[in-house]
C-alpha cells in the first residue's frame, strides 16, 4: 500500500524531530534539535496550531510527558536529562552523559515509567550509548558501542524494544528487555534507500519508520515484511507518532542546499490503524 502525507504546519524547522502525543492534554509535542526548542501544538481539521514554544538553552532530542497533570516534560538534552516545567523552567536532572560534540538524541518511556534515550557520536564513531533514567533519578547504560541511537519504542508488555542505531548498518532491530538491561538483538530488516530514523509502533504491533533521504515512512511487520509506504514531498522525514489513526511526521531541512518546499515542516496521513500516545516518565517533578 502506498499513500501520500499532507503538510499540516506553516512553520518549518531546521531539524524537526521526536513528535509525541501528550495523553494528558491531547497536544502534540515535538522538538527542533539544533534550535534547542520544544514545541506544543494542536492538530485539528488537518491544521496544526502552535500553542507554545520553549527555548531550552541547549540542543534537545526529545520531550516526554511527566506522569502528573501540569508536571511538565522530561527531556533528553545535549549532555543528559532535564525537566521542563510548563512555565519554561529547565532543571538539569543528569549531566555528563555525553562530551565534546556528542549529543543526546531520540528516546521514549518504557511501560514501567523509566525514560530511555540514546546519544549520537559526532564525528561518527561507535562510542555512543542508550541510557535509562529511572523514576528515582538513577541512570544506567542499557547499550553501548552505538553510533547514532535513533528510533525507539517498546511493545505494550515492555518485553521487546524496537530500536535503530542508524549507522553504519541501517538496521531496524528488535531487542529483548530484561529489567534495566537488554538481551538478544535481532535484525528485523536492513533498511535500504535511505537512513532509518525515528519510529513508532501501532496497535497491531507493526513498526512505522521514518527513512531520512528516502522521502518515505515505511510500515514493517515484526517479521520485517514491508506492509505500507507513505510518500512525502520532502527528502528528510525524521520521526513519527500517532494521534488516533493519524500518523504525524516531522521533517528536517538540515543540510539541504536547495530544500524542497515544505522541508522542515510537519506532515500527516491517515494510517488506517491507530497507535498509542506517549508513555509518561514516572519520576518526581523537579525544580
Amino acid at each position: 500500500m502506498r499513500s501520500r502525507a499532507d503538510r499540516i504546519s506553516s512553520a518549518a524547522y531546521v531539524q524537526g524531530e521526536s513528535p509525541r502525543l501528550d495523553p494528558r492534554t491531547g497536544e502534540l509535542i515535538w522538538v527542533d534539535i539544533l534550535a534547542g526548542r520544544v514545541h506544543r501544538g494542536r492538530l485539528e481539521g488537518g491544521s496544526l496550531t502552535v500553542v507554545r514554544e520553549y527555548d531550552i538553552g541547549s540542543r534537545v532530542g526529545v520531550a516526554v510527558p511527566v506522569d502528573e497533570d501540569g508536571g511538565g516534560w522530561a527531556l533528553a538534552v545535549q549532555d543528559g536529562f532535564a525537566h521542563l516545567g510548563e512555565d519554561g523552567t529547565v532543571t538539569p536532572l543528569v549531566s555528563g552523559l555525553t562530551s565534546g560534540q556528542d549529543q543526546m538524541n531520540d528516546g521514549c518511556c518504557h511501560p514501567d515509567g523509566s525514560f530511555w534515550a540514546g546519544s549520537q557520536a559526532i564525528p561518527r564513531d561507535p562510542h555512543a550509548a542508550l541510557f535509562r533514567l529511572d523514576p528515582d533519578g538513577s541512570v544506567s547504560t542499557a547499550l553501548s558501542g552505538l553510533t547514532v541511537a535513533n528510533g525507539i519504542d517498546f511493545t505494550p508488555d515492555g518485553e521487546t524494544v524496537y530500536f535503530v542505531d542508524t549507522l553504519p548498518h541501517r538496521r531496524l532491530e528488535a531487542i529483548a528487555v530484561h529489567g534495566a538491561g537488554l538481551g538478544e538483538r535481532r535484525t528485523v530488516v536492513e533498511v535500504t534507500g535511505g537512513n532509518p530514523d525515528g519510529l513508532a509502533l501501532d496497535d497491531n504491533g507493526c513498526v512505522w519508520v521514518a527513512v531520512w533521504d528516502a522521502s518515505e515512512v515505511r510500515r514493517y511487520a515484526p517479521t520485517g515484511e514491508l506492509l505500507a509506504t507513505i510518500e512525502l514531498p520532502v527528502p528528510r522525514p525524521t520521526a513519527v507518532c500517532f494521534q488516533g489513526s493519524t500518523l504525524v511526521i516531522t521533517t528536517a531541512s538540515l543540510g539541504l542546499d536547495d530544500p524542497a518546499p515544505g522541508s522542515g515542516c510537519l506532515f500527516a496521513v491517515d494510517a488506517g490503524v491507530k497507535g498509542p500516545p506517549s508513555r509518561p516518565w514516572r519520576g518526581a517533578v523537579m525544580g
